[in-house]
């Protein structure tokens, strides 16, 4: 609750840390780095279930996420590197920051992309199909996003535009390299305003996205990438207009957010593949095995 102008004016808002980091003696304990790995584990955790209902093998997708889950960090960092470059290699840039993951800045779609030719290496490996694998992992991913974005409300960042709404998000002015809010002369932290909480749009959206493709792949038998095709389409709809509220800087293409026109082109790409995928493909994969993996081992229904 915090107190408005005038006499007894109160509204309710959604509170913001003054900490992201925390020290165990020297080592810090940083709350976006913890919400990655919660993120990771439970994707991993829920595409190994649906993977071994859709008749695969027990134990591959760990042995595909060592591949995946660290292609993804760095895919997801250069992604961010490179369309935020300015704060690392612009006039008052410091090249050496990109290193610096922790202190936040994660692009979700170098992390899918890289991530998905570390899982490509990965099943090849293994010797299984990258389309069921990457079906079977796509509500996981979606909900990995979703609890990644609680490291946003951690760092004070992604919020959209100053509101009154009883949600709106009390956001603080942040030392990043510190972690921590910074302090008045009261010695009480400061306080920016109000605004909307993107980041708890995201989460929102990306648990209903997760949510609609079991639903979905139960439903319609989803098969040969359409599970994964679905959730690019939905989460991409989402984040089109959960970007267009956020004010923190961006590149601008044409007078929108980068982010926006990627998430345009991908999503309208996930459709189209997705549609072209039902009619060439219909129904599931026979085998979840490559190939030349040996012999195929039927896919039971579910």
């Amino acid at each position: 609750m915090i107190l408005g102008e005038g006499p007894a004016v109160v509204r309710a808002v959604i509170p913001s840390p003054v900490q992201g980091v925390w020290y165990l003696g020297p080592v810090p304990v940083r709350a976006y780095a913890i919400c990655i790995i919660i993120g990771i584990v439970v994707a991993v955790w829920l595409t190994e279930r649906r993977w071994v209902r859709r008749g695969g093998k027990p134990g591959v997708i760990v042995d595909i996420a060592t591949w995946a889950v660290p292609f993804g960090l760095v895919g997801g960092r250069l992604y961010h590197v490179a369309t935020s470059w300015q704060p690392y290699f612009g006039p008052d840039g410091n090249p050496i920051h990109a290193l610096y993951i922790w202190e936040g800045g994660m692009g979700v779609w170098g992390a899918v992309a890289l991530g998905a030719l570390g899982a490509w290496i990965g099943a090849r490996r293994a010797g299984v199909r990258l389309p069921p694998m990457a079906d079977a992992a796509a509500p996981g991913i979606a909900l990995a996003q979703g609890i990644g974005r609680l490291g946003n409300w951690f760092n004070n960042e992604v919020y959209g535009g100053p509101t009154d709404l009883p949600w709106g998000l009390r956001i603080h002015q942040w030392d990043q390299s510190a972690g921590r809010a910074v302090l008045g002369p009261d010695g009480q932290p400061v306080v920016l305003g109000t605004f909307h909480p993107a980041f708890l749009y995201e989460l929102l959206w990306t648990f209903g996205v997760a949510a609609v493709v079991i639903w979905a792949d139960r439903r319609y038998q989803l098969g040969h990438g359409r599970a994964f095709g679905l959730y690019v389409a939905l989460y991409t709809a989402g984040r089109v207009w959960i970007e267009a509220l956020r004010v923190d800087p961006a590149n601008l293409i044409l007078g929108l957010r980068l982010n926006i026109w990627t998430s345009l082109v991908l999503g309208v790409a996930a459709t189209a593949l997705t549609v072209l995928s039902a009619r060439r493909h219909p129904g599931r994969e026979q085998s979840m095995l490559r190939a030349d993996a040996g012999t195929p081992s039927p896919t039971p229904a579910s």
